[in-house]
Protein backbone atom coordinates (compact mmCIF):
# COMPACT_ATOMS: atom_id res chain seq x y z
CA UNK A 1 0.00 0.00 0.00
CA UNK A 2 1.52 3.51 -0.89
CA UNK A 3 2.21 5.93 1.85
CA UNK A 4 -1.30 7.88 3.01
CA UNK A 5 -0.71 11.61 2.53
CA UNK A 6 -3.17 14.27 4.41
CA UNK A 7 -4.90 15.68 1.33
CA UNK A 8 -6.18 11.34 0.90
CA UNK A 9 -8.19 12.46 3.90
CA UNK A 10 -9.97 15.49 2.98
CA UNK A 11 -12.38 14.66 0.47
CA UNK A 12 -13.97 11.73 2.18
CA UNK A 13 -14.28 13.90 4.88
CA UNK A 14 -15.72 16.84 3.17
CA UNK A 15 -18.31 14.36 1.85
CA UNK A 16 -19.31 13.27 5.26
CA UNK A 17 -19.79 16.46 6.22
CA UNK A 18 -21.91 17.26 3.28
CA UNK A 19 -24.16 14.74 4.20
CA UNK A 20 -24.50 16.69 7.34
CA UNK A 21 -25.94 19.60 5.58
CA UNK A 22 -22.13 21.85 6.01
CA UNK A 23 -20.87 23.85 3.30
CA UNK A 24 -17.02 23.22 3.49
CA UNK A 25 -13.95 24.63 2.43
CA UNK A 26 -10.31 23.94 2.86
CA UNK A 27 -7.43 25.68 4.25
CA UNK A 28 -9.17 28.72 5.80
CA UNK A 29 -6.51 31.12 7.07
CA UNK A 30 -4.70 28.87 9.63
CA UNK A 31 -7.44 25.75 9.60
CA UNK A 32 -7.12 22.79 7.35
CA UNK A 33 -11.16 22.64 7.27
CA UNK A 34 -13.86 25.11 7.83
CA UNK A 35 -17.57 24.10 7.86
CA UNK A 36 -20.15 26.05 8.11
CA UNK A 37 -23.90 25.11 8.57
CA UNK A 38 -26.88 27.56 9.24
CA UNK A 39 -27.55 27.69 13.45
CA UNK A 40 -24.74 25.90 13.88
CA UNK A 41 -20.98 26.61 15.17
CA UNK A 42 -18.41 27.15 12.63
CA UNK A 43 -16.63 23.00 12.57
CA UNK A 44 -13.05 23.12 12.57
CA UNK A 45 -11.26 20.21 11.65
CA UNK A 46 -7.45 19.61 11.80
CA UNK A 47 -6.27 16.64 10.18
CA UNK A 48 -2.78 14.66 10.47
CA UNK A 49 -2.07 11.12 9.35
CA UNK A 50 -1.73 9.92 12.77
CA UNK A 51 -1.85 11.25 15.76
CA UNK A 52 0.91 13.72 17.28
CA UNK A 53 1.73 16.39 19.41
CA UNK A 54 1.41 18.75 16.76
CA UNK A 55 -1.97 17.69 15.56
CA UNK A 56 -3.44 18.46 19.64
CA UNK A 57 -1.55 21.89 19.76
CA UNK A 58 -3.12 23.02 16.06
CA UNK A 59 -6.68 21.45 17.23
CA UNK A 60 -6.39 23.25 20.85
CA UNK A 61 -5.05 26.41 19.26
CA UNK A 62 -8.47 26.34 17.15
CA UNK A 63 -10.67 26.03 20.55
CA UNK A 64 -10.33 30.20 20.82
CA UNK A 65 -12.38 30.02 17.32
CA UNK A 66 -15.15 27.67 17.70
CA UNK A 67 -16.32 24.89 20.48
CA UNK A 68 -17.05 22.53 17.44
CA UNK A 69 -13.08 21.07 16.98
CA UNK A 70 -12.38 17.71 15.65
CA UNK A 71 -8.92 16.30 14.88
CA UNK A 72 -8.95 13.86 11.95
CA UNK A 73 -6.37 11.08 11.28
CA UNK A 74 -5.99 7.97 9.24
CA UNK A 75 -7.79 4.49 10.42
CA UNK A 76 -5.49 2.78 12.41
CA UNK A 77 -3.87 -0.84 11.40
CA UNK A 78 -3.96 -3.70 13.95
CA UNK A 79 -4.19 -4.33 17.73
CA UNK A 80 -0.95 -2.21 18.22
CA UNK A 81 -2.70 0.67 16.34
CA UNK A 82 -5.93 0.26 17.87
CA UNK A 83 -4.57 0.49 21.11
CA UNK A 84 -2.36 3.66 20.66
CA UNK A 85 -5.74 5.65 18.80
CA UNK A 86 -7.70 4.49 21.91
CA UNK A 87 -5.31 5.99 24.65
CA UNK A 88 -5.32 9.26 22.24
CA UNK A 89 -9.20 8.38 22.25
CA UNK A 90 -9.13 9.44 25.90
CA UNK A 91 -7.22 12.21 25.43
CA UNK A 92 -8.82 13.79 22.89
CA UNK A 93 -12.00 13.82 25.48
CA UNK A 94 -10.40 15.28 28.20
CA UNK A 95 -9.23 17.99 25.93
CA UNK A 96 -12.76 18.63 24.64
CA UNK A 97 -11.68 17.50 21.09
CA UNK A 98 -13.71 15.81 18.53
CA UNK A 99 -12.14 12.84 17.06
CA UNK A 100 -12.42 11.48 13.48
CA UNK A 101 -11.21 8.56 11.59
CA UNK A 102 -11.09 8.28 7.73
CA UNK A 103 -10.29 4.41 6.22
CA UNK A 104 -8.21 5.73 2.90
CA UNK A 105 -9.20 2.67 0.99
CA UNK A 106 -13.17 2.22 1.38
CA UNK A 107 -13.45 6.66 1.57
CA UNK A 108 -15.50 5.76 5.18
CA UNK A 109 -15.07 8.14 8.03
CA UNK A 110 -16.01 7.50 11.59
CA UNK A 111 -17.19 9.61 13.98
CA UNK A 112 -15.71 8.42 17.66
CA UNK A 113 -16.28 11.54 20.13
CA UNK A 114 -18.10 14.34 19.77
CA UNK A 115 -16.77 17.80 20.73
CA UNK A 116 -16.76 18.58 24.43
CA UNK A 117 -17.50 21.95 26.71
CA UNK A 118 -13.66 23.58 26.71
CA UNK A 119 -14.06 26.62 28.45
CA UNK A 120 -11.34 28.38 26.22
CA UNK A 121 -12.16 32.12 25.79
CA UNK A 122 -12.99 32.93 22.40
CA UNK A 123 -11.07 35.22 19.57
CA UNK A 124 -14.25 36.76 18.11
CA UNK A 125 -11.88 38.99 16.38
CA UNK A 126 -10.13 36.28 14.43
CA UNK A 127 -13.19 33.93 14.09
CA UNK A 128 -14.84 36.64 12.50
CA UNK A 129 -11.83 36.66 9.81
CA UNK A 130 -12.54 33.08 9.57
CA UNK A 131 -15.86 33.26 8.42
CA UNK A 132 -15.36 36.17 6.24
CA UNK A 133 -12.47 34.27 4.27
CA UNK A 134 -14.85 31.38 4.41
CA UNK A 135 -18.06 33.40 2.67
CA UNK A 136 -15.72 35.63 0.33
CA UNK A 137 -13.56 32.59 -1.06
CA UNK A 138 -15.46 31.41 -4.20
CA UNK A 139 -15.59 28.03 -4.44
CA UNK A 140 -13.64 25.40 -2.87
CA UNK A 141 -9.98 25.99 -5.05
CA UNK A 142 -7.83 23.89 -2.52
CA UNK A 143 -7.27 20.63 -1.35
CA UNK A 144 -7.10 19.76 2.17
CA UNK A 145 -3.95 18.48 3.36
CA UNK A 146 -1.70 20.28 0.93
CA UNK A 147 1.00 22.29 1.62
CA UNK A 148 2.10 25.23 -0.87
CA UNK A 149 0.49 28.26 -1.98
CA UNK A 150 -3.38 28.72 -0.84
CA UNK A 151 -5.60 30.25 -3.06
CA UNK A 152 -7.55 32.91 -1.11
CA UNK A 153 -10.57 35.32 -1.27
CA UNK A 154 -8.20 38.05 -2.19
CA UNK A 155 -5.58 35.81 -4.71
CA UNK A 156 -9.19 35.09 -6.54
CA UNK A 157 -10.13 38.50 -6.78
CA UNK A 158 -6.14 39.42 -8.27
CA UNK A 159 -6.59 37.24 -10.28
CA UNK A 160 -10.23 38.63 -11.60
CA UNK A 161 -8.52 41.65 -12.61
CA UNK A 162 -5.64 39.70 -13.87
CA UNK A 163 -7.80 38.31 -16.67
CA UNK A 164 -9.63 41.86 -17.15
CA UNK A 165 -6.32 43.05 -18.03
CA UNK A 166 -5.27 40.18 -20.18
CA UNK A 167 -7.44 41.41 -23.05
CA UNK A 168 -7.81 45.14 -22.99
CA UNK A 169 -4.86 48.05 -22.42
CA UNK A 170 -6.09 49.40 -19.54
CA UNK A 171 -8.61 49.62 -17.28
CA UNK A 172 -10.83 50.77 -14.58
CA UNK A 173 -11.52 49.19 -11.25
CA UNK A 174 -14.97 50.67 -11.38
CA UNK A 175 -15.28 48.68 -14.33
CA UNK A 176 -13.96 45.60 -13.25
CA UNK A 177 -16.73 45.87 -10.63
CA UNK A 178 -19.41 46.52 -12.95
CA UNK A 179 -19.08 43.57 -14.70
CA UNK A 180 -18.01 41.27 -11.57
CA UNK A 181 -19.76 42.77 -8.80
CA UNK A 182 -16.01 42.90 -6.94
CA UNK A 183 -15.36 46.18 -5.06
CA UNK A 184 -12.14 46.19 -3.70
CA UNK A 185 -10.65 46.25 -7.51
CA UNK A 186 -9.11 49.49 -7.48
CA UNK A 187 -7.95 49.44 -3.64
CA UNK A 188 -5.95 45.72 -5.16
CA UNK A 189 -4.26 47.12 -7.98
CA UNK A 190 -3.18 49.70 -5.88
CA UNK A 191 -1.18 47.89 -3.24
CA UNK A 192 -0.13 45.68 -6.48
CA UNK A 193 0.76 42.52 -3.70
CA UNK A 194 1.41 40.67 -5.96
CA UNK A 195 3.46 42.86 -8.34
CA UNK A 196 0.94 42.52 -11.49
CA UNK A 197 -0.34 46.30 -12.17
CA UNK A 198 0.94 49.63 -12.08
CA UNK A 199 -0.77 52.92 -12.96
CA UNK A 200 -1.40 54.02 -16.33
CA UNK A 201 -3.44 57.45 -15.62
CA UNK A 202 -5.73 58.36 -13.14
CA UNK A 203 -8.26 55.95 -11.98
CA UNK A 204 -6.71 53.52 -15.15
CA UNK A 205 -4.01 50.26 -14.11
CA UNK A 206 -2.52 48.27 -16.85
CA UNK A 207 -0.03 44.77 -16.31
CA UNK A 208 3.35 45.37 -15.62
CA UNK A 209 5.90 43.40 -16.78
CA UNK A 210 5.63 40.41 -14.38
CA UNK A 211 1.61 40.83 -15.01
CA UNK A 212 2.47 40.43 -18.44
CA UNK A 213 4.06 37.21 -17.95
CA UNK A 214 1.11 36.12 -14.67
CA UNK A 215 -1.15 36.78 -17.58
CA UNK A 216 0.30 34.23 -20.03
CA UNK A 217 1.02 31.50 -17.79
CA UNK A 218 -2.54 31.87 -16.94
CA UNK A 219 -3.67 31.33 -20.19
CA UNK A 220 -1.75 28.02 -19.89
CA UNK A 221 -2.65 26.79 -16.86
CA UNK A 222 -5.81 28.95 -15.92
CA UNK A 223 -7.44 28.36 -12.61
Amino acid sequence: MSRIAETDLYEPIKSYLNGLGYDVKSEVRHADIVAIKAGAPPLIVEMKTSFSLTLLHQATARQTLSDCVFVAVARWRGKVGWKAFKANLGLCKKLGLGVLSVDVTTQLVTLHINPGPTGSPKNNRRTAKVLAEFHARKGDPNLGGKRGQIMTAYRQDALLCLRALSTVETVSGAQICKETGMRRATKLMADNHYGWFERASRGLYRLSTSGKTAADQLVKTPD
